[in-house]
């Protein structure tokens, strides 16, 4: 589907030949019509629906598993085992639409294809479809969003005479809004990616690196010449991002060359927010880590990835017979949390609740990192080789933070996997957390501290001097479920937060990102605030 070629940048993939042939031959006859068909979810989510049908079934074999298409040009619904059969009995008919995801299909590649005209489309009855609350924010006031959605010319936006279905900045007039702030349209479920890279575009450590010239395209040294440079696409994303350009941005280009790197994502499926994350940096590192890293010890490499997110944990695993304490450092890119329970801590201090259900309590940030430094007994199947006693012992575990990165990424374990049950589900409990954030209690000086005394022997160095206060600038939210998700972001520049939802781009108030299910935490060194 894709033409690979080094040294050329695209706007958008190159699309299949069928669809162009389709094109030429019908038009855009077919997409108005499925146009008419589009829903979308109170997540975001585009989807097909049928008139009449509650639920789609396949015309051939009258299942309704797995994933069903509509065929762009007599509106036959086929399973994907009978697609190649309608291809045989209706000559032509190689164009079809995924009903769950809204996304067009070619028979003949049997590939989704990502076309910038079906994505206008789609675009466009998504914001003839937002209601008047938008996005059910009444809280920043709902005259100011009605008279900003009045002066945008949403109402009347036509993707006849609209050279993008997305909000553009001169219909919105949001020419005061910082540098750097533009929409990112979705390729096909890449929601996960675009909210991920709103908050690396506004995490100014990384920022500024890029646009200064920390990786030039043009001097590049290309450690392959069968695969494109990531950071080469990522410093033309940002170049585009950062333009002046109001009109929401495609990161296709960017898209591709990060399939071309990790080819187990490479598919139009929902990825982890999270897990794309922790796969950009790390592909980063794999690349520019070639060149700056001298040593093997990835706790001293210099890329651009490890000097802004990198940090440094210290496990102690203490023998529970003879009191024997063996540490242990490993270099992370971000913190995982479970989420506590405010109900269970006032348990355990005695205070008699009622039976809940566990989602439908409240966690605290400090409560999560409180659990996370807590010292732990390890199980008998995880008994500790003892070197003072000579064999496997019971013993105990505690976390601690030995060194805090610029930018610090906490990560809130939403999605719990029962390998007993076999089934994941997703934790939809509330998360209370401060906008500033001081890590001082969970530094390896204080935790150890508060079990050994001032005993700073037992500890082996201070990190009193440690800047340890940060501040919000980015969160990442989850909504929905664990099957059928969206995920959004929300950044704070001039101590304004904006809501990136994709291609859409509102100015929201404090409560609003304090009330969302928030995924990823993003804080940074207050001293690293410009």
């Amino acid at each position: 589907m894709f033409q690979t070629n080094p040294t050329t940048r695209y706007a958008n993939p190159e699309s299949c030949q069928h669809l162009a042939d389709y094109k030429l031959k019908h038009g855009l006859n077919g997409y108005k019509a499925i146009q008419k068909l589009l829903a979308t979810s109170p997540t975001g989510k585009s989807s097909v629906k049928k008139p009449n049908t509650k639920i789609p079934r396949c015309d051939y074999c009258n299942s309704c598993e797995g994933r069903l298409y509509i065929c762009f040009i007599c509106s036959s619904v086929t399973c994907l085992d009978h697609t190649p059969t309608h291809l045989q009995s209706e000559p032509g008919h190689s164009m079809f639409v995924d009903l769950a995801r809204a996304e067009v299909y070619c028979g003949l590649c049997c590939d989704q294809i990502y076309d910038p005209d079906f994505d206008q489309l789609v675009m466009y009855k998504h914001l003839v479809g937002m209601p008047n609350s938008d996005y059910g924010n009444e809280s920043i006031g709902q005259r100011l969003t009605k008279r900003r959605r009045l002066a945008s010319g949403i109402g009347s936006l036509d993707p006849k005479n609209s050279k993008c279905g997305v909000p553009v900045s001169d219909r919105r007039e949001k020419s005061c809004y910082p540098q750097g702030l533009r929409g990112l349209n979705n390729l096909g479920s890449t929601c996960f990616m675009n909210s991920v890279l709103q908050a690396l575009l506004h995490a100014p450590p990384f920022s500024n690196y890029i646009l200064s010239g920390g990786h030039r395209p043009e001097s590049c040294q290309k450690i392959a010449t069968d695969r494109l440079c990531l950071l080469c696409d990522v410093h033309a994303m940002f170049s585009a991002m950062f333009s002046g350009d109001r009109s929401p941005y495609s990161p296709a280009q960017f898209l591709y060359s990060w399939w071309q790197h990790s080819e187990n994502f490479a598919s139009y499926e929902q990825q982890d927010a999270h897990e794309f994350l922790i796969s950009i940096l790390d592909m980063i590192h794999q690349r520019e880590g070639k060149t700056t890293n001298k040593s093997k010890d990835n706790a001293d490499c210099q890329c651009i990835a490890h000097r802004v997110f990198s940090g440094l944990l210290r496990s102690d695993v203490t023998c529970l017979v003879c009191g024997f304490t063996s540490t242990t450092y490993d270099p992370c890119l971000d913190i995982s949390l479970d989420l506590d329970n405010v109900s269970h801590s006032l348990a355990e201090k005695g205070t008699k609740l009622p039976k809940r259900n566990e989602d439908c309590g409240m966690s605290t940030l400090q409560g999560c990192l409180d659990l996370f430094t807590r010292p732990e007994k390890l199980g008998s199947d995880q008994k500790f080789y003892c070197q003072n006693c000579q064999k496997k012992q019971d013993s105990l575990k505690q976390m601690s933070i030995r060194k805090l990165p610029l930018v610090l990424c906490l990560h809130m374990k939403r999605f719990q996997h029962s390998f007993a049950q076999r089934m994941t589900r997703k934790v939809d409990r509330y998360l209370h957390y401060p906008f500033s954030l001081d890590m001082t209690p969970y530094l390896s000086s204080s935790v150890i501290r508060s079990r050994f005394g001032n005993r700073i022997s037992a500890f082996g160095g201070d990190d009193s001097d440690m800047l340890s206060q940060f501040e919000v600038f980015a969160v990442v939210t989850h909504s929905g479920t664990l099957e059928s998700g969206h995920y959004i972001s929300y950044v704070r520049l001039r101590e304004q937060w904006y809501r990136c939802d994709d291609a859409w781009i509102i100015e929201v108030e404090e409560a609003v990102v304090r009330a969302s299910q928030c995924y990823m935490i993003f804080y940074m060194q207050k001293n690293a605030i410009q």
